[in-house]
């Protein structure tokens, strides 16, 4: 015999699945855009009105 469908669970846990992926991928996402912000800082040249190590 076919079991009863339960479409509110199955639509709450289908829910819950693609909220749990969306979060995983934004993490991801802010990670690499740390990351790609801390590269970008030590490569970036001192300012204009920083001294650099050969003037001090």
């Amino acid at each position: 015999m076919a079991r009863k469908p339960n479409y509110d669970f199955e639509r709450r846990e289908r829910e819950r699945l693609k909220a749990i992926k969306v979060a995983e991928k934004a993490a991801a996402k802010k990670e690499a855009r740390e990351r790609a912000r801390a590269e970008n800082a030590a490569a970036a040249p001192p300012a204009d009105g920083e001294p650099t190590p050969d003037k001090v």
